[in-house]
């Protein structure tokens, strides 16, 4: 087994690591399967609180090694464009597969995030930046576009215009520039324990709460205002009277720290 992506769960949240660090995790083949294998464990755990994406060493992911691809005489056509999900190939699905685990999602970015890398980083739901890390939409440099999920993540995150901006000169931006851009959600000088931090307080919400924020979020944005208020709706009403939200209310009462329980799989519609 590969051993490209590392996955530790403790206390509900998990943190996946992504472990190339002698190549600034530069995705192969087998970093590529492995972060897919990685996502689609946590999607159907119902013990999750929190998720955590991280690169080991001195980055996050400095984005497709291409020469690795050639050197073992892979063509990348065949191995990253079959279709995985939905319409979407395996290169889309590393990164959006961080947007079907139904808990949220923080990236934690030191180093460098480029090319496929910032793509897998914009699939988390929040990300939190070192100051002096630095970003890249870099595709046009090699003369591509980019095509890991950009399309349904940058453009909702920092705007078309910036989207495009960016993609089309491949400047480098700083976490903290990033941070205005809204490329990322915010700095700090040590992302790794920020993300710790808050992935502790999300942990301690209701599970059914937070989850079916997620749900509602990641599909209203996509659909019409009618449609959109009606799964507010749908959602609220599974949550009303349901065993977390009566804890949640008792322990708000009592002041004390709830004691939920994961939620039934049937939980978010």
């Amino acid at each position: 087994m590969s051993d490209r992506v590392i996955t530790h769960v403790e206390n509900g949240i998990a943190e996946v690591c992504l472990n190339r660090p002698d190549r600034h995790n530069a995705l192969d083949m087998d970093m590529f399967e492995s972060v897919l294998a990685a996502g689609k464990a946590l999607v159907e755990r119902r013990d999750l609180r929190a998720v955590i994406l991280r690169g080991e060493g001195k980055s996050f992911c400095s984005g497709i090694d291409y020469p690795s691809f050639i050197a073992a005489g892979i063509d990348i056509q065949q191995a990253l464009f079959g279709i995985e999900d939905n319409g979407a190939n395996r290169a889309q699905m590393a990164a959006l597969i961080w947007r079907k685990i139904p808990v949220p999602v923080i990236g934690a970015i030191q180093g460098v995030a480029f090319g496929g890398g910032l793509q897998i980083a914009a699939g988390a739901d929040i990300r939190i930046a070192a100051p002096d890390a630095r970003l890249s939409i870099m595709e046009v440099k090699w003369g591509l576009i980019p095509d890991m999920g950009a399309t349904l993540t940058l453009a909702n995150q920092i705007g078309i215009d910036r989207a495009k901006e960016l993609t089309f000169t491949g400047r480098i931006v700083n976490g903290s520039e990033a941070a205005g851009l809204g490329l990322v959600t915010r700095t700090d000088a040590d992302p790794l324990a920020a993300a710790h931090t808050l992935a502790g307080e999300i942990a301690g919400q209701s599970p059914d709460a937070v989850r079916g924020a997620k749900t509602l979020f990641e599909q209203a944005w996509q659909i019409d205002r009618t449609r959109a208020m009606s799964l507010e709706a749908d959602l609220q009403r599974t949550m009303l009277s349901s065993r977390n939200q009566q804890e949640a209310v008792r322990a708000a009462m009592e002041k004390r720290t709830p004691e939920f329980t994961d939620p039934p799989e049937t939980s978010v519609p």
